[in-house]
């Protein structure tokens, strides 16, 4: 009888325990998810509007004492040294998050990044203090950089090892919504100071406030973190081990060093995109082709908003259809719109300019983003998950973003002013992804 009672109940209705550990479950799975997509926002926005503004100001009065081109190429490489620290902030922040927890640095990353952007709207021009002026900006962006290198791995793998099997790329999309909503309010805060103020008062004083305003959400981004719970896996694989990973960077390298060559080559398609629509082609259309830089402005804000719908809607799908499927599409897209973009750019064409910026940021971008934190996670073991995913995540960065603005300009210098070689370099990054997801072995 006993027997009968304990077979039916075991057969029956899930038990009390099960439906609090089910609810505990999906209110950690709902934290993370909310704490890594919170961080990414605060993080996005100081990274990306000093690519912003750096197109707009920082040449003429960070770099005054050089030509406008010259200038403009120093603005886009102070751009680029921070995504040189980027690395190292995933090696570091990687080594301490594998070991001591993810939940810890990220924590810290957050609070790094809203302090050096603070700093840089202060920091004083070129007339004030002359060469220390770009000298303490490049230190700034190598901090920004720094920070946030370390900010990817360790918000994707709180999404992801929080969140149920059969939905890690959803419940990971917030990783890379953050980064639209970042570049909305980055955008957005700079076309309401330019399209409010005449350019000697944005130039002296109002391109500032942005950086100044990175200590609120500062704020709103700690709150949130300190309220998250570290990841569950992490918890049991790591902090149960006996024996931890003395330097989980050289384990992940051990285990799957293709892993890292595989990371970069599929970053290409989204950084190249995105960098070549949001920072490039503003610089490009107000400097050689004289259009308003309201409307590139504008595009931002598009681009922004049009994301937070996408990437979740895309991160859907590939948990539905699969991740590669829906990645190598996007890929694809990038390829075959890079020449029409710039066509249109070439007419001044503003409808098609539209399209094809959006196809390029939120189809073919967005498409690549919304799988990549289930897809190069999990390429690593739980014990170096951090660190590898971490560091071959940023040292892509470097390869494929952070210079990518700075490259475009020197072509399009080299070939006369022709946007011929760019639209070449943005389809042949697209092109090289898809190969390398094609060839990728499904886990």
């Amino acid at each position: 009888m006993t027997f009968a009672l304990h077979s039916s109940e075991s057969q029956g209705a899930p038990s009390a325990d099960s439906k609090i550990e089910s609810s505990a479950q999906k209110s950690r799975a709902r934290k993370a998810a909310i704490g890594s997509f919170v961080g990414a926002v605060v993080d996005w926005y100081d990274f990306l509007l000093y690519g912003i503004v750096a197109a707009l100001i920082f040449n003429s009065e960070f770099f005054p004492k050089i030509s406008p081109a010259m200038g403009t190429l120093a603005a886009f490489a102070t751009f680029g040294v921070g995504f040189l620290f980027r690395p190292l902030g995933g090696f570091i922040f990687g080594h301490y998050g594998d070991r001591l927890g993810r939940k810890r640095m990220l924590v810290l990353t957050v609070m790094m990044m809203g302090l050096s952007t603070a700093l840089i709207g202060l920091l004083p021009t070129f007339a004030s203090i002359g060469w220390w002026a770009p000298v303490l900006l490049v230190l700034l962006r190598a901090i920004q950089g720094f920070a946030v290198g370390g900010e990817w791995g360790g918000a994707a793998l709180m999404a992801v090892e929080s969140a149920p099997e059969k939905r890690k790329a959803f419940y990971s999309s917030g990783v890379q919504v953050g980064y639209g909503v970042g570049l909305i309010l980055a955008t957005g805060l700079v076309s309401i100071l330019t399209s409010t103020l005449d350019n000697d008062a944005f130039k002296s004083w109002g391109w500032r406030v942005p950086f100044i305003f990175s200590v609120v959400l500062v704020g709103i981004g700690l709150w949130v973190r300190s309220s998250m719970d570290e990841s569950q896996e992490f918890v049991e694989k790591v902090e149960k081990s006996t024996q931890k990973v003395r330097l989980p960077i050289v384990e992940a390298l051990r285990q799957n060093p293709k892993a890292f060559l595989l990371i970069i080559a599929m970053r290409l398609a989204e950084l190249f995109t995105m960098y070549i629509v949001t920072a490039f082609a503003l610089s490009y259309s107000t400097s050689n082709l004289h259009m308003s830089r309201q409307f590139f402005l504008n595009i931002g804000l598009l681009v922004g908003a049009v994301s937070i719908v996408t990437i979740p809607l895309f991160a859907m799908a590939a948990d539905r259809f699969g991740r590669r499927q829906v990645y190598m599409t996007g890929a694809i897209i990038g390829t075959l719109s890079a020449v029409p973009f710039f066509l249109a750019l070439d007419a001044r064409s503003t409808v098609w300019i539209v399209v094809f910026a959006v196809m390029l940021a939120n189809v073919a971008h967005d498409m690549c983003v919304s799988v990549q934190q289930p897809m190069f996670t999990q390429l690593f073991g739980t014990e170096y998950r951090y660190s590898g995913a971490g560091v071959g995540y940023q040292v892509a960065s470097v390869v494929g973003g952070g210079f990518t603005p700075f490259i475009a300009v020197g072509l399009v210098n080299l070939a006369g002013g022709s946007w011929y070689p760019v639209a070449g370099y943005l389809a042949l990054g697209c092109l090289i992804s898809v190969i390398v997801a094609w060839k990728m072995k499904t886990r």
